[in-house]
């Protein structure tokens, strides 16, 4: 059991494993016994169902939405540090998240306003220390 998820676990000794054709795609284990994790059958199918709905129009369109949020997420983040309160207690917390979506807010009108698109893409630490020193 692993997470509080009950699971199957079937291991095969390598000389079963040796002969079969299918070696390759039944599992990447090093050792010298191969061993299989087996989920319920009722997760493994809500799995299977939930990959299957990914694949349709429909989802892919309500996700689309999703990545906005993410993308505001991933902004308050990294420019306010809102991973981490700096402060003890409800009200000066709920105090710092109003004043970082404040400050989120006036990026974007100044970006709006200037012109400036948001950075939309990820640059590396690489690609920015590079991006310094030629400037």
């Amino acid at each position: 059991m692993s997470e509080g998820i009950p699971k199957t676990v079937v291991t095969f000794a390598a000389l079963d494993c040796i002969p079969c054709p299918f070696k390759r795609q039944c599992t990447t284990a090093k050792k010298n016994r191969r061993q299989l994790s087996l989920q319920p059958r009722e997760m493994t199918e809500a799995l299977r169902q939930a990959r299957d709905q990914q694949q349709t129009k429909d989802w892919n369109t309500d996700y689309a939405l999703r990545a906005g949020v993410e993308g505001t997420i991933r902004q308050a983040t990294a420019v306010t540090g809102l991973h981490h309160a700096r402060y003890r207690g409800l009200a000066k917390t709920h105090l710092e998240h109003v004043y970082s979506a404040t400050a989120l807010n006036l990026i974007r009108l100044d970006a709006w306003w200037n012109g400036h698109p948001l950075d939309r893409t990820r640059t590396t630490h690489l690609a920015r220390l590079e991006l310094n020193l030629a400037a």
